[in-house]
């Protein structure tokens, strides 16, 4: 390439080093990033618009699914847990932020060493059943865990809302499960939990839970054999009215 004058190529030169600058503070969600900062308005127009253009085209992170299901008790502890945004608001209605809190869970379960085997997200709460790690005494780590999750997806949620330091969550409820019986038929209550609330007919339909991961992991024996088990007479914290927006 070829330039008309030396003021064509050092503004070409102070292109480059600025756009790597753009893009990965776009990506970041700063506004202006303050490094290599465009000292003149078109600098400042052209390379956040071709910023803006080219994060809108970047592939989203690939969901971290968790290694198939072992359907055994875990001698660290085996917990089913239950998750609830403060006053039940809807703050994760529709596809996009679901996804996000979504893949978040399945995220901070693995770099905090937690075997998910079951998992349903919705609009305004969520349930997983998930083994402690194998490398530690206790799962004290349950409440760090979680806590970094809803820290981050509050601050994402808030800033899409523009609703800076907003309360998101609430609480949750963890009960460790001892015996196989009662642990199976959790599992399939919360791989269940879509159909239960409504929101399909067949719960490998609804794509923020774990039904379809299930189903495409386990041996079909062992699918026919957790769906039998009765859920019924589970006692749930469960009484969510859901967004039909998924």
């Amino acid at each position: 390439m070829r330039y008309k004058s030396a003021r064509g190529l050092a503004q070409s030169k102070t292109l480059a080093r600025i756009f790597v600058a753009f893009v990965g503070a776009k990506r970041r969600g700063v506004r202006r990033p303050s490094a290599a900062f465009p000292r003149t308005r078109w600098e400042f127009d052209f390379i956040s618009s071709l910023a803006d253009s080219i994060v809108r085209h970047m592939p989203e992170p690939k969901t971290p699914w968790p290694h198939a299901p072992t359907h055994q008790l875990s001698r660290q502890g085996t917990y089913f847990v239950t998750v609830s945004t403060y006053q039940k608001a809807h703050h994760f209605r529709g596809a996009k932020r679901l996804r996000v809190l979504h893949r978040g869970l399945l995220t901070v379960a693995g770099k905090f060493g937690w075997q998910l085997e079951a998992w349903a997200v919705f609009s305004n709460h969520y349930h997983f059943v998930a083994h402690s790690p194998a490398d530690a005494a206790n799962a004290s780590s349950l409440s760090d865990m979680l806590s970094l999750l809803h820290v981050r997806t509050a601050e994402w949620v808030n800033k899409l809302d523009k609703s800076p330091g907003r309360q998101v969550w609430f609480n949750f409820r963890e009960t460790k499960l001892t015996h196989q019986r009662s642990y199976l038929a959790r599992l399939n209550y919360v791989h269940q939990n879509a159909v239960k609330h409504g929101l399909v007919p067949v719960a490998c339909q609804y794509p923020w839970c774990s039904a379809a991961w299930f189903e495409r992991t386990a041996s079909a024996a062992m699918v026919k054999s957790i769906y039998r088990f009765k859920t019924d007479r589970i006692s749930v914290a469960d009484e969510f009215e859901l967004s039909a927006d998924w």
